[in-house]
């Protein structure tokens, strides 16, 4: 299947990292290189991209979306948590720019091989981004106890009903056995809520399927470990610019930006600042930027997109 990936707020995105053809950007989660592709189009003869990304699938396809500009491009299978390190191995201390679209592709949702998606019964229960790694969707739903199941459920799907889908889920593999494909994962979810919440709303199950990708991916703690340091990576005037698709990503990109520009640890009793402290930069975006109607009319995945942006400040 051919990795596809519509890009969200493209043009907002690409006009948020203010690109300097010479300068050094940084794909942190690089996809099919919808994002990508843009940026190297507005790049110079010593412009570079770097793009990470921990997809074997979507390394194969962004080389190839990206073979037109080989020559300043570098791609990298890695996890962006890791940022720091992939760019001292390549001799890079800062760059201009850097881009982060959270979440998951349209490809990854749309073959059930990977196991992403509630809408076919027979994917094997997997949820992994990087197959290297050995915890799987079906570890989680197997292995995990019926308290740490509800609060993954009820954490990271904010699902109402997660202490009777945890209860569900153990039920079923005591009596029927492993559970090891999305279908048989649906039908736990489905029998732990009542028939009138059912028939409202979005699928059952979505909620606990996102919650359970989260944690096998370690999705937001990635994320909240390396906003510092991606802004501590930042040119003076570079740009770091987040999309986020739900709640829990927005608030830890939210209070991570504000943490680095709220920086004084003075009483707040006292006139002045003095325990020298600076801030590292300014958010650019006081409130996130949303996709037009327009968009939303072609991308159905860009419903729930949000892009906030930080520019770094330095005086170094």
């Amino acid at each position: 299947m051919e990795f596809e990936h519509i890009p969200v707020l493209l043009s907002e995105t690409i006009d948020s990292l203010a690109i300097k053809p010479d300068g050094i950007y940084v794909d942190g989660t690089l996809g099919g290189a919808g994002h990508s592709y843009h940026i190297c189009e507005r790049l110079g003869q010593k412009g570079r991209l770097i793009g990470i990304d921990q997809d074997e699938e979507a390394i194969a396809a962004a080389t190839k979306r990206l073979e037109p500009f080989a020559d300043k491009v570098t791609i990298v299978r890695n996890n962006y948590v890791n940022m720091r390190s992939v760019l001292a191995e390549l001799g890079i201390e800062r760059v201009d720019g850097i881009l982060l679209d959270i979440g998951v592709s349209s490809h990854q949702l749309d073959d059930a091989d990977r196991g992403f998606t509630y809408k076919d019964d027979d994917a094997p229960l997997d949820m992994r981004m990087d197959n290297r790694q050995s915890l799987t969707a079906e570890v989680v739903v197997n292995e995990y106890s019926e308290n740490e199941l509800f609060h993954i459920i009820r954490d990271y799907g904010e699902d109402q009903f997660a202490k009777n889908i945890a209860k569900h889920i153990v039920r079923v593999r005591n009596e029927v056995g492993r559970i090891t494909t999305t279908g048989k994962l649906v039908e736990a979810v489905k029998a732990a809520i009542p028939m009138k919440f059912r028939a409202t709303g979005g699928h059952p199950a979505k909620q606990t399927f996102q919650a359970i990708r989260i944690e096998v991916n370690k999705e937001l703690d990635v994320l909240q470990n390396s906003i510092d340091d991606m802004i501590d990576l930042l040119n003076d005037g570079g740009r770091l610019s987040i999309i986020t698709f739900h709640s829990l990503e927005d608030r830890i990109v939210k209070n991570g930006f504000k943490k680095n520009v709220d920086v004084c640890t003075c009483p707040p009793n006292f006139p002045v600042c003095v325990c020298g402290n600076k801030p590292k930069g300014i958010i650019v975006t006081r409130k996130p930027i949303v996709p037009t109607d327009e968009e939303l009319e072609t991308n159905k995945r860009a419903k729930s997109s949000k892009l906030r942006v930080f520019e770094r400040r330095r005086d170094d």
